[in-house]
């Protein structure tokens, strides 16, 4: 267990129907609820630096997806569905029906499934440089190296097969290169600010902890609950179907999530939610400005 001012943060694990274990951290706090979706080459351990400033009036639980940090992986992913129906599963498990979703990244994606699917939970949905309602495409590898935007791949062996993209990745979780990992992040995410050095070192041990790269690429890429085709995929139009409140926010230097990616979010959301952007903040505002993220997230909740 580790201490924080006021509260405590506890490692815990629950067993679920489908056979699968889902590890989570819960921090003690108020009667309101908030559940915290991380996104790719993460878990709950990327949290921590918001879990420790927010309000103690919140109770909070941040989980593990399948196939990362401490849950099992038994049977793939092959949806974001597959992740939500996980989440749902999860909350059953604790009895949580009345709580707020922040959901980070692909985190984004797996809560508007979960909203969309399971209506009368989810009070709140907070998409934090989220992909978008109709997925994050995925495109092949030019001869120099480069996405190329005119090659969208359509079927999991080649997203799996990709070597731009998931087999550097993928080789460098498998050969423990924390070095290629960090230069990554420094290029894409953490373009302006760093966190400290044993942050960092923290961060780094938790990526190498995914099991489900390629499954995540393909589920993205064939994600779309909007009205419209996203070029590989019909929508399923289940965007209509979150009636709750929606928070979207995005960095202004995000080179993670396009601003077209959040823009279609708004236009698919048709007026039901409300974007802020974050000033001077790339893909994680949580190590860029956590008190800029902080005082919006709050203000939200509390509204």
């Amino acid at each position: 267990m580790r201490k924080t001012e006021a509260q405590a943060v506890e490692i815990k694990k629950v067993d679920l129907p489908n056979g699968e274990t889902i590890a989570y951290r819960e921090r003690e706090g108020g009667v309101k609820n908030v559940l915290l979706i991380h996104g790719n080459m993460t878990s709950s351990k990327h949290w921590d630096l918001l879990i420790d400033k927010m309000d103690p009036a919140y109770k909070i639980y941040a989980l593990d997806m399948r196939g990362f940090g401490e849950s099992s992986y038994h049977k793939p992913n092959m949806s974001i569905k597959d992740f939500s129906d996980d989440v749902k599963l999860f909350v059953d498990e604790l009895g949580l029906n009345d709580f707020s979703i922040i959901g980070w990244s692909t985190g984004g994606a797996v809560g508007m499934q979960f909203a969309a699917d399971y209506p009368g939970y989810c009070e709140k949905l907070i998409l934090l440089a989220s992909a978008s309602t109709r997925g994050y495409p995925f495109f092949g590898t030019s001869p120099e190296g480069l996405p190329d935007v005119n090659n969208r791949i359509a079927s999991f062996e080649d997203v799996r097969a990709d070597s731009g993209k998931t087999v550097a990745v993928q080789t460098a979780y498998d050969q423990q290169n924390r070095e290629f990992l960090k230069a990554m992040w420094n290029m894409l995410i953490y373009t302006n600010r760093q966190p400290d050095e044993e942050h960092y070192e923290e961060y780094v041990d938790d990526m190498l902890t995914q099991r489900n790269l390629a499954e995540i690429y393909h589920s993205l890429n064939t994600f779309n609950i909007s009205a419209v085709n996203n070029g590989l995929t019909e929508g399923s139009n289940q965007v209509k179907d979150i009636q709750i409140p929606v928070l979207v926010l995005r960095g202004d230097r995000d080179l993670v999530v396009t601003q077209r990616m959040t823009e279609e979010i708004v236009e698919d959301f048709e007026g039901r939610a409300k974007f802020v952007e974050l000033k001077d903040c790339g893909h994680s505002p949580l190590v860029d400005d956590l008190a800029q993220l902080q005082q919006q997230i709050e203000e939200f909740l509390t509204e």
